[in-house]
């Protein structure tokens, strides 16, 4: 299985008046951690809807161990299974770079789309992409 790795600064707007990151703001560092990992395949979302796929959330889950603080600096550990039949699911682990602490983990599952909306399996070209290392 595929991991990459990115930063984020948690910045202010991600916070509450405590300082502390606020709960939904986690899901879009999952999203930042699968764009990026994208990125570092050499394809990205807007490349893949235009060959008419289409990747929306079917399932997501966040398990929360410690709290993120403002202007902390985090590591995003992304990993694409594409081993799953019918999805693609991406786990992830949000670690605070400073003392390697992790404080959530969970997955997305996606389900592939083509350009009528209708499901389909993805395509060989993605599940290729993830199982090179």
């Amino acid at each position: 299985m595929l991991t990459h790795r990115t930063s984020y600064r948690v910045i202010y707007g991600d916070t509450d008046k405590m300082g502390v990151a606020y709960h939904a703001n986690y899901l879009r560092w999952f999203e930042i951690g699968r764009a990026e990992t994208f990125r570092f395949l050499g394809l990205t979302y807007k490349a893949i809807e235009e060959q008419g796929f289409f990747l929306p959330v079917s399932e997501v889950h966040c398990k929360y161990i410690a709290s993120a603080h403002y202007d902390d600096l985090l590591t995003i550990e992304t990993s694409a299974d594409a081993t799953v039949r019918a999805v693609i699911k991406f786990d992830y682990r949000i670690l605070r770079e400073a003392d390697e602490k992790l404080l959530v983990e969970g997955y997305t599952k996606h389900a592939c789309l083509d350009r009528n909306g209708k499901v389909v399996r993805p395509p060989k070209f993605l599940k290729d992409m993830f199982n090179r290392e």
